[in-house]
């Protein structure tokens, strides 16, 4: 095995992805923790994975990620390397493992119709069309597929049966995203088909994801000697072209706002994270709908965007960044010094907090859900404050009963709004004065289910790459899915086992229609 302890990594980005990659590169590449520098443009590492705010100010995330056991087995190998903050001697998977052994979802008020009515979501609504309809886009090749919408695969009955409200939320599809990314996603949690409805198979950690995951991560890091350079901003490489492939040679950017350049040895290695889900989000607050930034201020793009002029391989990031309104859309955090909403909601659902899952109002012009998490959420989160997460796929509609866009509206008018869809507007005054409510707009935070071409997504290792891999939502993995912590870890493995040519065997991509029960129990829920 090659000795790389002399070798220097430079990852740039400090999401999941980037995190993963550093751990890969300490825990089986044997690399120093001192030679790698993690380089973040924004003061705080996790990326998506999200948690701040304080319970006077109010508690902000902009999404949560939902896990399952079965399939998230990259993820799980790198969490069971990190020991949680509270316990050395507990890692963050066997915590995260153990707080869902106590706290299982099984959500009894998945759908929210009209009148406040509970939806029976175990009939998902189909016709034999519709049955058929799936079973054909499920046996189309990928490349049979194309740039078709999911809407072009469907008939529109189709889009108005449960299962589609149930799944749509779940996973934040749009009629117009990618139909090869809706083959993948049900391929890849078949599972999950006979539980839609009660979402019994999500997982969920302790607290936000910032807190229960990137913190442990960050300080296990930190401890193994590796620098986090907050404020860094990479927008520009050098290539240098060889008989023997191309490699990195600069990194250029930068700093908290001077210029800088970090050459790349030939022995070196760069690791770059392209594109950015949650790039140019903006949070509103109480009185204020939070900006709609469409001039693409973050360095993610740009950079994704200056690779792909200076060399060919590195695929199209126009495809995903090109089109804000139809990747958009807002979500919103309610900090509340009162537990009468919590209370109502958990009179109403039979769900304890952390136990129900998403609540879709399946027949709201927002299409709104919200769910509410276990208590404590945020860490020091006080005994007495209690959060509820919520968003909206249909920003642009005025609403039922505000009579704006919620793109335009102010966290109060979206309190307002599900309030009167949880007919709770007998308590509205009394929550509204003891909530804080931020709205958060993310501008790409579906772009990486856009309609591609099979080009537009780079390789994880571009082709002729010796030095370099690239990183995050918008490489290519074959038969994975994106908007996943899963594909962000998987992908930093490719790029660290690829680049270091490692033996170590990657984890299997999950196949539920590989196991005869799942694929028996997942095709009599598809039949009826």
């Amino acid at each position: 095995m090659k000795n790389f302890d002399k070798a220097k990594a430079f990852i740039v980005g400090g999401g999941i992805a980037a995190l993963s990659a550093a751990v890969l590169l300490i825990r089986d590449g044997g690399l120093r923790g001192s030679n790698i520098r993690i380089l973040e443009e924004l003061d705080v590492a996790g990326g998506a994975l999200d948690g701040s705010g304080d319970p006077v100010k109010g508690y902000v995330t902009r999404g949560g990620r939902m896990w399952t056991e079965e399939a998230y087995v990259c993820l799980w190998d790198v969490l069971d390397s990190v020991p949680t903050l509270a316990d050395p001697a507990k890692s963050v998977k066997d915590d995260v493992w153990a707080f869902n052994e106590a706290w299982r979802s099984d959500a009894h008020a998945r759908l929210i119709g009209k009148g406040r009515k509970i939806v029976d979501a175990t009939d998902l609504g189909f016709s034999l069309h519709d049955r058929l309809e799936m079973m054909r886009l499920l046996a189309m090749p990928e490349r049979a597929i194309g740039t078709k919408r999911i809407e072009d695969c469907f008939s529109p009955h189709f889009f108005t049966t449960n299962f589609w409200a149930m799944w749509r939320t779940t996973f934040a599809f749009q009629n117009w995203h990618s139909a090869i990314e809706l083959k993948r996603y049900m391929l890849r949690f078949l599972q999950e088909f006979p539980r839609i409805h009660t979402l019994a198979g999500v997982r969920r950690s302790a607290l936000n994801q910032y807190d229960s995951v990137v913190r442990p991560l960050e300080k296990w890091l930190t401890e193994q000697g590796v620098r986090f350079e907050y404020g860094t901003k990479v927008t520009d490489v050098d290539f240098l072209e060889a008989a023997d492939g191309r490699r990195i040679e600069a990194l250029h950017g930068t700093s908290r706002g001077e210029n800088f350049s970090y050459p790349v040895g030939r022995d070196d290695y760069a690791f770059i994270t392209i594109g950015s889900m949650t790039a140019d989000s903006r949070c509103g607050d109480d009185d204020r709908a939070p900006e709609l930034v469409r001039d693409k201020r973050d360095g993610a793009w740009t950079l994704w965007e200056n690779m792909a002029r200076k060399a060919p391989g590195f695929g199209r990031p126009n495809a995903f960044s090109g089109n804000v309104d139809e990747s958009k859309w807002e979500s919103f955090t309610l900090t509340m010094r009162t537990p009468v909403l919590v209370q109502r909601i958990e009179e109403f659902t039979g769900n304890k907090p952390g136990t129900g899952g998403l609540m879709t109002f399946k027949d709201s012009s927002w299409l709104m859900s919200a769910v509410v998490p276990h208590a404590p959420h945020f860490a020091g989160q006080p005994d007495d404050v209690f959060t509820l997460w919520g968003y909206g796929l249909f920003i642009d509609n005025p609403g039922d009963y505000v009579d704006k866009p919620m793109a335009q509206c102010s966290g109060q008018e979206i309190l307002t709004e599900l309030m009167h869809h949880l007919g709770c507007e007998d308590i509205l005054d009394e929550v509204r004065y003891a909530t804080t409510v931020i709205p958060v707009m993310m501008p790409y935070i579906t772009s990486e289910f856009e309609r591609r071409d099979v080009t537009d997504r780079p390789p994880v290792i571009p082709p002729g790459a010796k030095n370099f891999a690239l990183l995050g939502q918008y490489v290519e993995i074959p038969e994975d899915v994106v908007f996943t912590v899963e594909y962000s870890v998987r992908g930093a493995m490719h790029g660290v086992y690829g680049l270091l040519g490692l033996t170590r065997e990657i984890p299997a991509i999950y196949h539920g229609i590989a196991d005869p029960k799942v694929a028996f129990d997942a095709l009599r829920t598809l039949i009826g």
